[in-house]
């Protein structure tokens, strides 16, 4: 019996693993690693080499360079790369279904097509996006949502946001959580708190760190030795300079931003922090904080419905604007270790709920069903 072949977007495996490119990859890594493997072939199409291995027999490769105005001005793993390179690729291979992993998908494939929408925010919110970024994902992502036999979903919350915007039928949409990657720095070393705020993710304005600086400014203007460490790549609009906001704080030698960290780096960050604060007001999930509750590390979120559904009781919430509450929170968890411990206890039964063995074989069982027209 011939192997079933299941082509995948790979690109957002190339590079640094953040984001989708960790989603795909934990899924991946299953994938390939079941007892059944050899029963299905993986064909991975991106534009360069994909670093991570994967058992013999599993995977095929596709290095799919850009082509055409791709090549010429740049864009050799985005638009004009999946809607002409890759679209040609795929049309050309013997697949049995088709995954894009990040929102949009080469229109037009001759297979089955399954896509993951993990929020709709440029939807929702279009002045959080350049006007020309926003028209093209909300362009692209109607179009893959309309063609896809299924849709993968991060949240209850997210399901109801593309029925609402993509007008999306409920049948086709499925609810699969992904997994919390625990992170560890130095096995059977434990490292002292410090008085330090955390905060890790893409920096968006929906995740409102000019606030989150402020309110650190205000809980330990009279710790001098805490600090603020945010984490990830700024990708705001309209831009934000953080920088000059912790400047105008008179807290710029207590912040420190860095675009990005290895693993190993993020975990040390987790050891140590006594809070960790994410403050956005519109998530499709929000993982960084589950790794936050894996590692130990209270955590302080915006009261959101999606927020509710994903960490339940074993965070804080703080309402938008209420910038007193936000303050209060910090400086009671940077000064009080014990009292964090309330919600931490919770923490256990919130991370149960979510696995990437179980996504891996939830997500691979609806593929496995569209490819064979099985329900």
């Amino acid at each position: 019996m011939m192997p079933l072949r299941i082509g995948v977007d790979a690109r957002e495996i190339l590079g640094d693993s953040t984001g989708v490119g960790r989603y795909l990859g934990e899924l991946l890594r299953r994938w390939t690693t079941r007892s059944d493997a050899r029963s299905r072939r993986f064909v991975l199409y991106a534009p360069g080499l994909i670093p991570l291995p994967f058992p013999e027999g599993t995977v095929e490769h596709r290095i799919i360079p850009a082509r055409g105005l791709g090549s010429i001005f740049g864009s050799g793993r985005g638009t004009w790369w999946e809607q002409t390179s890759l679209r040609h690729a795929v049309r050309r291979e013997p697949l049995d279904v088709f995954f894009a992993p990040a929102y949009t998908a080469p229109l037009g494939v001759p297979v089955p097509l399954a896509v993951t929408i993990h929020d709709v925010s440029f939807f929702a919110h279009p002045e959080w996006f350049r006007p020309r970024e926003g028209m093209r994902r909300r362009w692209l992502t109607a179009r893959a949502a309309a063609a896809a036999s299924v849709i993968f979903t991060d949240s209850e919350f997210s399901r109801a946001e593309i029925e609402t915007h993509l007008g999306a039928d409920r049948s086709r949409i499925r609810v699969i959580p992904p997994g919390v990657t625990p992170r560890h720095s130095i096995p059977g070393r434990r490292e002292p708190r410090a008085p330090l705020v955390l905060y890790a993710g893409s920096i968006f304005n929906r995740r409102r760190l000019p606030q989150l600086i402020a309110a650190f400014a205000a809980a330990t203007a009279d710790m001098r030795e805490a600090r603020l460490v945010i984490v990830g790549d700024d990708r705001t609009w309209p831009p934000q300079d953080l920088r000059a906001v912790a400047e105008e704080l008179g807290v710029a030698s207590r912040v420190d931003l860095l675009s990005y960290v290895d693993d190993s780096a993020l975990a040390r960050l987790y050891a140590r922090a006594a809070v960790f604060a994410f403050l956005s007001e519109y998530e499709g999930f929000g993982l960084t904080p589950l790794e936050a509750l894996a590692a130990g590390v209270p955590v302080l979120v915006l009261d959101t419905p999606v927020a509710r559904e994903v960490y339940g009781g074993a965070v804080s919430y703080v309402d938008r604007g209420d910038e007193a509450g936000t303050v209060s929170v910090i400086r009671t968890l940077l000064t009080q270790p014990e009292a964090g411990r309330s919600t931490l206890a919770r923490a256990p039964e919130v991370l149960g709920r979510y696995s990437w063995d179980r996504a891996a074989v939830e997500t691979l069982a609806a593929l496995e069903r569209i490819a064979t027209g099985t329900r």
